[in-house]
């Protein structure tokens, strides 16, 4: 998280907004003054960007039903 509030504090606060206090993309938007759809993009990003990030930080994983 702070590697994305870092390289882009906006993303940070949409998550902070959206996932730690539950809001909607709509509630979102009117909080950041931005568009629905700049909050819909940039959540989009940001789930893949956190994907991408916990599978780097957990290291090489074995394909299920091998090993």
């Amino acid at each position: 998280m702070q590697r994305l509030e870092r390289s882009d504090p906006r993303k940070g606060r949409i998550v902070e907004l959206r996932y730690f206090a539950g809001l909607t993309n709509e509630e979102a938007a009117g909080v950041l003054g931005v568009s629905v759809g700049t909050i819909e993009r940039e959540w989009r990003f940001i789930k893949s960007w956190l994907r991408t990030a916990l599978a780097e930080s957990s290291g090489p994983q074995e394909p299920a039903g091998e090993g």
